[in-house]
Order: structure tokens, then sequence, then C-alpha cells
């Protein structure tokens, strides 16, 4: 079954037209290949060798029908010619092994040196595109051009494009020996016969590959029914919906069954049709061949070698298509990997080193700044918003969802730029920085926490990769994490799971604080750090993140109101506007103002 999933996954795949122009681009991947070009020369030439020695084969093989033939050979001439005959065609097939192995190893190995380059290039790039790239594609998506398309160019360089070669050749090289060693009839005759057969056999190729897709596709369908019903039982049971589940699950099946016969009609067609002209084709020709040999216009040997070579012809012919449409899809993934890799990216410094003595000011200002997201350029999400959160401030951010909070965050760590309007970080519009220098001022703690699925050690060191066991203990203790992680049995080397599913949300939070404790930010960014908290786990996070924030410029996104109250000051927007500004005490005293409406909702009173 997963064979069958993985061949319809490829089958998905675009298919790139064998144009010019598309392999003038397939030729783009071997500017990976510059230090193994000589490896790639020997992968050439053991394939050259396959090829000569399947041409050969058929020629020799075919010679052994001359002992059934009449000749004026003693038995023993005849045996020691045969033995001759038989000693050749092992050493043929012994050259074939090792001229075989040769070249898939070779193209294994050039192929590898190939895809390190590309999947290296590939995810480099894909780390340093800018958000909005993500925003416009899916991850499945972006996951795929990995994983399903480098496997589609693996395969392709690493088998395909050999065997295409390979077939081409023993396919018209056999067809030319046909006319040269045997009678020109017999080869007129399987070129009437045999293309037609092929062309009709790959269309009910075509066909089947198209019914088991649809096949997987329904069976795949009633997989998500029983994965559905069964995860959520707790709904089903409670909506007393059995019977709704069981007659969806019903139809799917039927559909299924309906189809899977009308699919073993097809396929049985099928393998009537090869029993029947395939191989009524394969003996009409031999009948030809022997009508031939009877009338004494075909020898013994040409009788064989005829047959030998019309076998190997129809084999490599036959099998080209299959290799077309591989390489096909293989020229379809690299333009699709291609596609991502000539994007323009993020200009982030790869080989930057944060300084010893950095910078510790984090006067952030913004200027009548304007914006709307690439992908929604007629929804402003901000419109003229102007503030200034000096060095060591907090800068509290509060209004309904959908305000643009979040988008100011966004904004600060420059994962987008404003259409309109400036930013400046200690003076200096974020434009002119460097995005690497930038960000590595900042850290953020955000609602939904997402940590990596090893170690909590190695998602703390995330803050700082080069700190040592020791600053990475003192973080978490600052994060009031460090008691929690030592009631741990593996301690600091517990595995969280994927995305820290094996901890709880209070946890998650102090291990993402214990990463910016160990960053050591200039400027630090919370978005709702506690608001999906229950009030224990909210009050020891809460120590935390004031213990963080202590002589750090902070960005504060926040919901519940009583987290903000000692903030220097509250920014109140209101669709995308700041329309109020000032210190919870100054705030609260506004008749109308939509601070106190919402400190009215969140605590139902009103402080005098």
């Amino acid at each position: 079954m997963a064979k069958r999933g993985g061949d319809t996954a490829k089958d998905e795949l675009p298919k790139a037209k064998l144009t010019l122009s598309n392999l003038k681009k397939s030729l783009r991947l071997f500017s990976y290949v510059k230090k193994q070009k000589w490896q790639f020369v020997v992968a050439l030439l053991f394939l050259a060798g396959t090829a000569a020695v399947g041409l050969i084969f058929p020629l020799v093989s075919g010679k052994m029908f001359s002992f059934f033939g009449e000749n004026n050979l003693t038995p023993e001439q005849a045996k020691h010619d045969l033995q001759q005959t038989g000693l050749k065609l092992l050493i043929l097939l012994v050259i074939q092994s090792f001229v075989s192995f040769g070249r898939v190893a070779m193209f294994t190995r050039v192929t590898e040196n190939i895809l390190i380059g590309l999947r290296g290039d590939l995810f480099k790039k894909l780390a340093r595109m800018p958000m909005e790239f993500f925003a416009k594609n899916q991850v499945a998506e972006l996951s795929s051009r990995i994983s399903t398309d480098i496997n589609v160019i693996s395969e392709a360089f690493t088998v395909s494009v050999a065997e295409f070669i390979r077939q081409a050749v023993v396919g018209i090289g056999g067809l030319c020996f046909l006319v040269s060693y045997t009678k020109l009839e017999v080869a007129l005759w399987f070129l009437v016969i045999m293309p037609p057969i092929i062309i009709i056999a790959i269309a009910f190729g075509k066909k089947i590959r198209k019914y088991s897709k649809t096949l997987q596709e329904k069976i795949a369908a009633s997989n998500v029914i029983v994965g559905e019903s069964l995860s959520g039982i707790s709904n089903v049971k409670t909506f007393t919906n059995e019977n709704f589940e069981i007659n969806r699950y019903h139809k799917i099946i039927t559909e299924i069954r309906d189809f899977a016969r009308k699919y073993g009609i097809f396929r049985g067609s099928f393998f009537a049709f090869i029993m029947v002209f395939m191989f009524g084709a394969i003996f009409f020709l031999l009948y030809k061949m022997l009508e031939l040999k009877i009338g004494g216009e075909l020898s013994a040997e040409q009788f064989g070698t005829s047959m030998m070579l019309a076998l190997f012809i129809a084999g490599s012919l036959g099998g080209l298509p299959e290799q077309i449409a591989s390489i096909q899809r293989a020229l379809g993934a690299t333009d699709r990997v291609f596609e991502i890799i000539d994007e323009k990216n993020e200009e982030i410094d790869l080989d930057y080193v944060l300084p010893e003595n950095q910078d510790r000011r984090g006067e952030i200002e913004f200027k009548n700044i304007n914006f709307h997201y690439p992908t929604r350029p007629d929804f402003k999400v901000l419109k003229s918003v102007s503030f200034k959160a000096e060095t060591g401030q907090t800068i509290a951010l509060v209004g309904p969802s959908g305000s643009g909070k979040s988008t100011i965050a966004g904004l600060i760590l420059r994962f987008y730029d404003p259409v309109s309007g400036e930013i400046k970080l200690n003076g200096i519009s974020t434009k002119e920085m460097s995005l690497t220098e930038l960000r590595s001022k900042m850290a953020i703690v955000p609602q939904d926490v997402i940590l990596f699925a090893g170690s909590i050690k190695e998602n703390i060191l995330y803050g700082r990769p080069n700190a040592t066991l020791e600053e990475v203990r003192e973080a978490a203790r600052k994060a009031n994490a460090l008691e929690f992680i030592d009631s741990f049995p593996e301690k600091f080397d517990t595995i969280v799971g994927e995305r820290g599913i094996q901890l709880s949300g209070g946890q998650r939070q102090r291990i993402a604080i214990a990463r910016a404790v160990l960053k050591d930010p200039a400027i630090l960014i919370l978005d709702e750090a506690t608001s999906s908290l229950d009030s224990a786990s909210e009050r020891i996070v809460q120590e935390a993140l004031d213990k963080l924030m202590e002589g750090r410029t902070s960005i504060v996104i926040a919901h519940r109101l009583s987290t903000i109250r000692n903030a220097d000051r509250i920014i109140v927007l209101e669709k995308g506007e700041v329309v109020e500004s000032g210190t919870h005490s100054e705030l609260i005293q506004l008749d109308d103002g939509l601070y106190r409406s919402l400190c009215r909702l969140q605590f139902d009173m009103v402080s005098k």
C-alpha cells in the first residue's frame, strides 16, 4: 500500500515537456557536479559499456541456434564451437554485471553529489525567505519541494536517464542489426506489427495508472472518515451520531467496491490484450522466421539472431515511455526547485557573530506607519501609527482582536516593512540596518510557544547555541523553570516531543522565557505570553517575565489587562489606529475611553 501511495504522489507531480528550453534549465543541475566531472565521465563510459554488451549479446546468443541446423561439423567440432559460444556468453554476462554495477554506482555517486548541493541550497534559500513568501506558500508544499521533488530528481538521474540512453541505444542499434544480419522482410514485419502494439500497451498502462490513482484517493478518503470518527469518538457518542458515521463510511466503501470492479475489468482486459496481441505478435514473427527458414531463405543462425534481436528490441522500446515519463517528472521537479532558489530572499548574514559588548540601548520609534499585508492590499492593517519607546521602558499594546497589535510586533522584527512611514531603532531607520544585527537585539515570547522535538537543553540553547550548560541552568532558574526541569529523571536531556507536546502550557512558556533570557536581548516582545494559561501557571510565568523585562525595552501585547497595569505607556489600538495613549491611571479616567471599556468588561469594575 505504501508503495502504491508513493507512486500516486509521483504521478501527481507536474510533467515538463521535453523541449530544448526545459533541457537547458536542467543543465543547471550539473553546476553542482563540477568537482566530480571525471566521475561523471567514468559513469558515461560504464553506460556505453552496458549498451554495447546489450547489443552484442543477442548476436552471440543467436549463434547457438546454428547447432539446430544442418552443418558440416563433426560432433567434436560442434561440441567445441558450442563450448566456445557458451564461454563467450558467460564472459558477456560477467562484463555486463561489472559495467552495470559500475554504471549504477557511479551515477548514484554523481547524483548524490548533485543532490547534497541542491538540498543544501534549497533549505538555505527557504530559511532566508521573507515572511511574505510563507504567507503565500503552504508549508506542506514547501516540504514537498525538499522531499518528493528531490527524490524524483534523484530517481531520474540515478536510473531513468541512464536507462533511457541504454534502451534507446539497444533499441535503435538492434533495429539496425536486425536489418544487417537478417532478412529485410523480418525487420519490416517487426516494424509493422510491434510499434502499434507497444503504443496501445502504453495507453493501457496510462489508463491503469489513472484508475489506480483514483482508487487510492477513494481509499484515502475512507481512511479520513475512520480517523475523524475514532479521534472524535466522544463527539460521535455525545451527539448519538454512530449511525450517521456508519452510513457515511458505508457510502464511501460502496464507491470503492464499485470502482474496484471497473478497475478489475480494465486490468483483466489489459492482461487479455497482452496474452493475445503481444504474445500473438511474437509467435507470428516466429512463424514468419520459421517459414523463411524452411524455405531456405534464412539460416539457423540468422533465425536465432533475428529472434533474440526482436526480443531485445521489443523490451527496450517498450521500456522507453516509462523512462521518458520519469525524466519529464524530473524536469518538472527541477523547475519547481529552481523557482524557489531563484526567489529573492532576505539579506541574512549567515556568518554574523554577536559582539561581546553589544549595544544595550533599545529605543524604538514608530513614525506615521501605514501597513497592509502583501496578500491583502485592499485592507489597511495600520493607519498612521506613531509612538516611541525609550530604552528600558515597557510599552503595552492593547485593543480588540484584529486591531493590529501583533502586526506591530512583526514590523519591529522586520518580518514585513511598512508601506509608508519609518521605524527607528536607536535613532537609525531599521531599513538601513542589517536584518541579522537588528534581530540579534530582540527576542519574542509568543502565546503559542513552538518548541523543537529535541531536549529541553537544546530548546533553551536555541537562544544562544554557544552557551555553556551552567548558563543554560541559570537561564532556566531566572525563568522559574529549573524546579520542574530537575524533577524530571533526565533533567535537561528530557525530550519535549513534537512542538513540546510532552510539557504543559506553563512549562512550555517557561522554556521559551529561558530561551529569551539566554539570548539576553535589548528588546523583548511578549505576544500575549500568558493569555492561554490557568491562574496558577500565569502567576509563575508572570514572575519570570517580570524578571526578564528588568532593564530592557519591552513591547507587551496583552488581552489580560491586569498584567500591564504597571506599563510605562499603554497604546490603545482600534481598527489599526492609535485611539488612546497613556498610563493605566490616566486612561482609566477617560469616561468614554476604549481602555476603560475593556477594563470594565474584564474586571466588571472601574478603578477610581
